[in-house]
This record gives structure tokens, sequence and C-alpha cells, in this order.
């Protein structure tokens, strides 16, 4: 594990590292995939504007997820406009993610998270957004259990991704 300090050079005393913004969504609808292939997850971004090139973005994202007991895994991967963040090294055909879930009860969702500190060097809007995928043939769901059926057993969740900026 790395562990990363922002530096205060060029920064007026006191200024490095303070949160300068906070952006957040919460998608409170359900979304589910079948696809092999990393798809967008509708709803479930966010677009924030560093206000110099050397401030960093802090980016925590907090879902409820679930796929088909012994049938499939559900896949995400965090990602700042079209560049992949917070994912495994390429080992072979191995698919690279930044979370894995493997599913032991269709009647139960799981809490997942992903957190990555981002410098995209940047001072245009950026999108940050968590992707979905299904490791097999069956579908993969957010905020809902596997099992959808309407009674008290069966919950539906919340999920949330925030990204704050951070003086650099």
């Amino acid at each position: 594990m790395a562990l990363i300090k922002i530096g205060t050079n060029g920064l007026d005393t006191g200024v490095g590292g303070k949160v300068l913004q906070v952006v957040s969504t919460t998608k409170t609808d359900t979304f589910g995939t079948s696809s092999n292939s990393f798809v967008d997850i509708t709803g479930f971004s966010l677009n924030i504007t560093p206000s110099s090139t050397s401030n960093k973005i802090f980016v925590i994202a907090t879902f409820n997820w679930t796929g088909v007991a012994g049938l499939t895994a559900a896949y995400c991967k965090l990602v700042r406009d079209a560049t992949d963040l917070c994912i495994g090294d390429v080992a072979g055909s191995r698919a690279r993610v930044s979370g894995a879930n493997i599913v032991s009860d269709n009647n139960v969702s799981e809490q997942g998270s992903v957190s990555f500190f981002d410098s995209p060097s940047s001072t245009s809007s950026l999108t940050y957004k968590l992707q979905l995928a299904s490791s097999a043939s069956g579908t993969v769901y957010m905020n809902r259990t596997s099992d959808d059926t309407d009674n008290f057993t069966r919950a539906r969740g919340a999920s949330t991704i925030t990204a704050f900026e951070i003086a650099g």
C-alpha cells in the first residue's frame, strides 16, 4: 500500500490538502446488465472541474450489487472519462476490475465500495462513473436483489459517488 502526501510547494501557507469542492450523486433506482463487457450504469456519474492542474480528486463510490448465485459474478470498474482507474494489473485473459462480487445468495445484495486518489492534471470538466459487467451469462444488478420478489425479505438500496477536489 502506497501512502500519498499532498505537498504545498508553490501555494500559500496552509492551502495544500484543503477540500476545495465536493460533488456527489445518489442513485436510488435499480440497474441490471448481462453484458460481459463493462457498461455505464445509468444515472450513476458525476462531473467535477478542478480549479488547477496540480489539484487532486478523491473519489469514493459505495454501492449495492449482486448477481445470480452460482452463475455469475458482478464486476465493477471506476472510470474517469474514458480512463480506467483503480483496476488490477494485466494477467492473461483475466478481467481487470476495481471490485468483484461472487454471489452466494439470490436474496441478498451486498455493499461494495471503491475509493481512489486521482491526479488528472486537468482544469477541464471530468466525468467519474462506475461501470458494471457480468462474468458469465447471468444478469448482475445494482440497488436490488437478484430475486426481486415483492416482500420485506428482499431489499432495495441506494448507491453514491462523491468526488472531492483537494488542493495540491
